[in-house]
């Protein structure tokens, strides 16, 4: 496990760059995820604007106004907490240092970092404006497509995606986030996908309507871009060991230098009992804790189908022996890769939906068609995943089983109802 880019270098390269331990292996990974993206939406958005279904906006703009006191001032505060947090994290002699998280929200920082950058930001922003300072301010309008858009859409994504994302994992997690709130609300980590989406498609959907963007081919050149950003993402799951895996796969256990061995059923009891205060910290009981057995074919690697997460990102389980490190714990009985499957299917699914996008003629149906992909592979990927579990009329499904089911039955629901909808729009009047 590499919990951030520091044991990446040090491991692949030999290199002790200690700078990089503030570079998160999960944020790494996310903001990759929203770089592919961004990059995969604006493909798509080019495309259904040389095919006509997207229509350019002419907006006012007023040109050649020198900078304002206003626009000074926010440069200025942004360069002063980007050099007093980031570049003073980094630079800090501060114990707060080595929890990047505990720094930024700390009042510990480095003032003249700060004020310098805080004051060449101002100043950068006077320049820019006063070299395009006019005689007379005048307004013009200026073309903008729904590509030139990116950018906004990405943001507003981000943004809403990840509040989205910590509400549902504190919803999801309630005793946790009971117990301490802040703290479960400002963590990076606890990202829960379909409250991201969620929150994310109701600021996209307000922004399409307010900027007079087609909202269901904007939906479908989202649905790639959505699939993508979302097998990226879970590599960095993988890598980091944020939590996110499956239940344990009690065919294995772990050893003292992290590689699994096969275990009997009598060795995987007598370690649920040597760790079970651990298990029933999590689960309650130790009759609870979620296990299948199941061993690797021949022809593939034990970790695939068993994994310890050794340094993980959390510290989740047992101390590794002989490690002295930060991150010095591994899982005492291994679990399914959940974040590894993940990966190699959505990026299988991507490369299905770009190459079937051409393919679909009633606008949204695409997009109907990314969601019932979406749930159906998540429904069944949370049969081997630890999760918690609501109570319902005697079932017990758990938060995502329940989102993927209703995902599955929008996009039946939606592609039904717009085809009706086409077909209905196509049928000749009949005369009265």
């Amino acid at each position: 496990m590499y919990p951030n880019l520091y044991y990446v270098f040090q491991d692949l390269f030999g290199l002790d760059w200690k700078f990089l331990r503030f570079v998160n292996s999960f944020g790494f990974f996310v903001a990759l995820s929203f770089a592919g993206a961004a990059m995969v939406l604006a493909m798509e958005l080019r495309r259904k604007e040389a095919q006509g279904f997207l229509q350019s906006k002419e907006e006012i703009v007023v040109v050649g106004k020198p900078a304002s006191l206003s626009e000074i001032a926010v440069n200025f505060i942004l360069g002063f907490l980007f050099g007093y947090k980031i570049i003073g994290l980094f630079i800090s002699s501060s114990p707060l240092a080595s929890s990047p998280r505990e720094f930024i929200f700390s009042s510990a920082g480095n003032w003249p970092v700060g004020l310098l950058l805080g004051l060449i930001f101002a100043g950068l922003k006077w320049w820019e404006k006063n070299k395009q300072k006019l005689p007379q301010p005048e307004e013009r309008k200026i073309r903008i497509w729904p590509h030139d858009r990116w950018g906004d859409l990405t943001i507003y994504a981000a943004i809403f995606g990840f509040a989205g994302a910590k509400i549902f994992n504190s919803l999801e997690n309630w005793d946790d986030f009971v117990k301490n709130p802040i703290e479960s609300l400002i963590s990076f980590s606890g990202l829960t996908f379909y409250g991201g989406l969620i929150c994310a498609a109701l600021a996209i959907w307000h922004y399409a309507k307010k900027h007079n963007i087609g909202f269901w081919y904007l939906n479908d050149a989202v649905a790639p871009a959505l699939m993508l950003a979302y097998a990226i993402g879970r590599i960095g799951c993988q890598v980091s060991g944020d939590g996110d895996w499956g239940i344990i796969n009690s065919a294995y256990y772990t050893r003292a230098d992290s590689k699994v061995a096969l275990s009997s059923p009598e060795q995987f009891n007598h370690i649920l009992q040597q760790n079970k205060e651990m298990y029933i910290g999590q689960f309650g009981s130790l009759d609870k804790v979620p296990h299948l057995s199941a061993n690797a074919p021949s022809f593939l690697p034990d970790w695939l189908f068993a994994y310890s997460y050794p340094h993980n990102v959390i510290n989740e389980g047992v101390r590794i022996p002989g490690c002295m490190d930060q991150y010095c714990a591994q899982l005492p009985l291994p679990v399914f890769p959940t974040p590894f499957y993940e990966t190699i299917i959505c990026l299988v699914l991507f490369f299905i939906i770009w190459s079937l996008r051409k393919r679909f003629s009633i606008p949204g149906t695409f997009f109907a068609f990314y969601l019932i992909l979406n749930g159906v592979e998540r429904f069944f990927i949370e049969k081997i995943r630890v999760n918690n579990k609501y109570n319902i009329f005697g079932f017990h499904p758990t938060q995502a089983e329940i989102i993927s089911f209703l995902l599955v039955l929008a996009g039946s629901g939606l592609w039904w109802v717009l085809a009706k909808r086409a077909k209905l729009s196509k049928a000749p009047l009949q005369s009265s």
